[in-house]
């Protein structure tokens, strides 16, 4: 049997975006008349069916995407620029609500924008969540909802999410080639899934390297800097102390290159650093902090556009999973092989 036609098979057949076939097929009066023309007729040909939750949404016409994350830092703030970007461009507007790495903040979030009758959810969840109840009410009611960065592998649900554990595999590697071999990992809760897929990547980097794991180097904290910077020191109190740490998000790193400064270390040299995120800050200090790159604004940007195709869909995929690519940003905090080499010229 063929696969029912979506909202973006219709999109790519008339090379326009998946928000523009969303606003035709609601009569947006800013898509143009041949537009609209275009999208109905090829929606007729290819049986294309929307849902009856997208019929009752669009009766309701409150147009609105529930947004929730754990703060408005510099990264989920990107994130939500990008989902803000395409909804607008889609008609729709997005009530955004930080539950501050709260569980029963974010379950009061959760009612709030039910009763105020949004359309959907995209949502990351708290550092604190570990039962995903309320989550599962709204799919028990059929409401569209996609997770993003934070997604969890106890909730079955349509996601967009960074490779993390390529990202920690990276920023190892990288220090590991740089000829540092005592690394250091500076990890989040153990109970949030980037934290853990970030480690998954050191620890791969480790064992491709025939690099023993020690304990004494993994270091659980929160996304927090002055945690970090605590953090550190204990590990540089260490009668054989690391010679390298990567922190698995700039504002650790930050904590942990005040820590060695303290500590009268100089990097790369006695000491190599690599962050996670890639935030503007990491340009800032000195020496300049080397960093993974998460291309928030984009990964928002895919989250949104993929809240459009479920919220069209016929079946909802909760299958589906988009996994976006990091890239590592070398600077001077971790480059002790060219600085020697500029050094000896």
């Amino acid at each position: 049997m063929d696969k029912p036609a979506t909202i973006k098979d219709i999109a790519k057949r008339l090379n326009i975006s998946i928000s523009t076939v969303s606003r035709a097929m609601r009569n947006a009066p800013d898509v143009n008349k041949d537009t609209k023309k275009a999208v109905m007729e090829l929606s007729d040909e290819m049986n294309y069916q929307p849902n009856k939750l997208a019929l009752s949404l669009r009766q309701r016409q409150t147009h609105t995407i529930g947004v929730i994350v754990p703060n408005l830092d510099y990264v989920l703030s990107m994130m939500v620029r990008g989902i803000d970007e395409v909804a607008l461009e889609a008609g729709l507007t997005v009530m955004v609500c930080q539950s501050n790495e709260s569980f029963g903040r974010e379950i009061v979030n959760t009612r709030r924008l039910l009763d105020s009758l949004v359309d959907g959810f995209i949502i990351s969840v708290s550092s604190e969540t570990k039962s995903f109840e309320h989550f599962k009410k709204i799919q028990e009611r059929n409401i569209p909802m996609v997770m993003f960065d934070r997604i969890t592998p106890h909730l079955l649900a349509p996601s967009v999410r960074l490779d993390n554990e390529k990202g920690g595999f990276i920023a190892t590697e990288h220090l590991l080639e740089q000829g540092y071999k005592r690394i250091a990992i500076l990890a989040g809760p153990k109970n949030l899934g980037i934290s853990n897929s970030r480690m998954q990547g050191y620890l791969n980097a480790l064992k491709k390297y025939k690099i023993k794991k020690d304990d004494a180097l993994i270091i659980h904290c929160d996304f927090n800097q002055d945690y970090a910077f605590f953090a550190t020191q204990e590990l540089l109190s260490m009668k054989k102390r690391p010679d390298a740490i990567f922190a698995i998000s700039d504002r650790m790193a930050i904590g942990a290159m005040l820590a060695i400064k303290k500590k009268g270390l100089q990097m790369p040299h006695d000491i190599g650093l690599v962050g996670f995120n890639n935030e503007p800050v990491v340009n800032l200090v000195t020496p300049q902090i080397s960093s993974v790159d998460m291309s928030s604004f984009e990964l928002g940007k895919a989250a949104a556009k993929l809240f459009i195709e479920v919220m069209h869909n016929n079946e909802s995929p909760n299958n589906t999973e988009h996994i976006m690519s990091p890239k590592l940003f070398t600077r001077e905090s971790s480059m002790k092989l060219t600085t020697t080499i500029t050094q000896k010229k």
